[in-house]
Formats: structure tokens, sequence, C-alpha cells
């Protein structure tokens, strides 16, 4: 069984989610009930692939919403308990979904194994990196050509370059895309200095210095409420592919220039009976799903059950080129630039 562990994209949605559901007690609360309120394992779901093969899921809300991120106690507390019911659940392999794997790589929980008499047992659980890696690079290598961008003469600016998905991508785009070249944007140097030994290659650059020169500017890193772009600035045409959360950046630019294309999407092949990615703002939700939860159905569907995204900047080509093929085989693919935005643009 593969698990899902996710979250409301905000209070509002949360209570009534909540309420759908008919937890009544919860939904009326405030959010300090709503910090004390313990995970819910909420739906449960049945997938089968191309090939007929059936897997069994379950999704589990952790009670979290991004209002909570700055109680450090609370938003910790809210993902192990989570994790904990999984695994009390008996699910082989769970993924983390939204803010629940950024709390737990900038919260360090992997020292935080003993919840309460529970011992986490770590190759229950992934964060799903790798497959959203893989499928933000595939994103870029499908789209870019659509719009008149030849990666073999482009400019890729990486914002976030040092994250765990930000440096998969820069890997793979510098060993397997052949771009004329990628720009590496981080807030701290030394991790970008160290990023750049390892690529052999690359181009240090703040924000303010990428922006205007990148063709395809691929955002893996949580983008500041007070952030301005200034699409006029931008080159056109521009691919711009949203990787955060939450995916925003639609919302701060506008020019017939600038595509922005969700990234880290996939669309599986046929319907799914859940409710669960209703909340997610998904254009297709019996189909849409964020690629880390497909993570999760994917290394259940190929028996692989191991903490297959784990830590920090572990991602390898290797393990990119398995999800990937992985995931075309089980019925995924990559959300895309919309067949409209494609013909204006050609």
């Amino acid at each position: 069984m593969f698990g899902l562990i996710g979250h409301s994209t905000s209070f509002i949605d949360a209570r009534r989610k909540a309420l759908e559901l008919g937890y009544d007690h919860i939904a009326e609360g405030d959010l300090d009930v709503w910090c004390s309120a313990p995970p819910q394992l909420v739906e449960h779901v049945e997938v089968k692939n191309p090939s007929g093969k059936i897997i069994q899921g379950a999704y589990i809300d952790s009670c979290f919403v991004p209002e909570m991120l700055g109680r450090f106690k609370t938003a910790r507390r809210k993902v192990l308990n989570a994790m904990e019911l999984a695994q009390k659940k008996g699910i082989n392999i769970t993924a983390l979904g939204g803010f629940t794997s950024i709390i737990f790589e900038n919260f360090n929980l992997l020292q935080h194994q003993h919840v309460r008499r529970t011992t986490l047992e770590w190759e229950r659980f992934t964060t799903g990196n790798t497959h959203t890696a893989w499928v933000i690079c595939r994103q870029l290598e499908i789209n870019a050509p659509k719009l008149g961008i030849a990666l073999n003469k482009a400019k890729v600016a990486v914002v976030g370059a040092t994250g765990d998905i930000g440096s998969a991508v820069c890997r793979w785009l510098s060993a397997r895309t052949g771009v004329a070249e990628l720009l590496l944007v981080a807030r701290q140097q030394e991790p970008l200095v160290e990023l750049q030994k390892e690529l052999k290659g690359g181009k240090i650059h703040t924000l303010e210095e990428a922006l205007p020169e990148a063709d395809v500017i691929v955002w893996v890193a949580s983008m500041p409420r007070t952030l301005e772009i200034d699409s006029k600035k931008l080159r056109n045409p521009c691919l711009m592919i949203d990787g955060g959360y939450p995916k925003n950046l639609d919302t701060k630019l506008s020019g017939s220039g600038v595509h922005v294309l969700k990234g880290g999407i996939v669309e599986f092949f046929a319907d799914i009976g859940w409710s669960m990615m209703e909340l997610a703002e998904m254009d297709k939700p019996q189909r849409e799903m964020f690629a880390c939860f497909a993570e999760a159905m994917l290394l259940e569907f190929e028996n692989c059950h191991t903490n297959f995204s784990w830590g920090r900047n572990n991602i390898t080509l290797e393990k990119m080129d398995f999800i990937g093929e992985a995931s075309i085989r089980n019925g995924f693919s990559t959300l895309n630039l919309k067949s409209q935005l494609q013909a204006a643009a050609a």
C-alpha cells in the first residue's frame, strides 16, 4: 500500500474540507484548535496502471496549514504525527507532500525518529523529490522548443539551485539536456560555489542578474511575498517553470511573451476516484497530482519499498532515469503548456 501525506492550501480551505468530511468540531475551531488536532486518514483509493496492475493507497491529512509555518514546534509535531499514523496503518511507502517535505528537511526531523512509543522506519517514507526533479526537466525539454527556444542556444536560470530539487535539475540539465548556459541562483554563496565545482560549469548569478538574461527560468525556491518581477525586463519568449510551493508565479507576471508553467505536476492516463486533489487547484483533479505524490504510487507499482528520495542533494541521474522510466511505463505524463499558448507562440 502507498500513502500520501498532505495538507490544505490555507486555513479557510482546511475548515471547508473538514466540514465536508463531517469533522465539525475541528472545522469550527480557531487556529489554536487546529494546532492540536491529530492527523486523519481521510481517504482510501485504488489505482490501476495501463498494464492492469492494481495498487491500494491512502491519503492522510496532517491537519497542518501554511498559517502554522511560524510555529516551529507545531509544524514539526504535525509532520511526525502524520508519519507515525502512516506507519501504524501498515503503509509500505508514503510520500511527504507540499510543506510536509519542506518542514522535514528544513527542521531536520531525522533527529526525531521516536514519536511517543513508535520508532519511525525511514525506509517507509520518501520526499518524492526525485520524481519532481525529473518531471521539471522533462517539462523544460518538451515545452521550451514549442516556444521557439532552442536548448542548445538557451540560457537557463535555476532559482534555488542548491536545494534538493534544484541541484538535481542542474545535474540533469548540465549532463543530459545540453543547454548553452546554466545560471545558478541561490541565497547562500558557499553552496553555490560547491555546486559549480560539482557541475564543472555554470555561472553564479544574483536573481536580478539572472532574470533578464534567461530564456528559461526554473523556480524551485520559496518566493518572497514582497518580490516584484517586471515582465518587461524578461526575454520574449520566456518560459517560467514554477516548481516551488505554493505555485504563485502566474499571479506575479503578465505579458504575451512570458509563459508560466506549473512545474512538478503530472497527469495520470485515467481518472482516479479520489477527492484529495480538489483543493490543490488542479485543472483536472481526477488525473493531475504533484509529482512527489506520484513517486509513492510509482514505488508501489514497482515494488520498490524504500526511502527513494531522502536527505539533501542525494538525487542521482541514475535515480532520475529509474523513476522517469517508471513514470512513463505506469501511465503518467508531464503537465505541459496549453495548446492555445503554444499556437500563439508559433
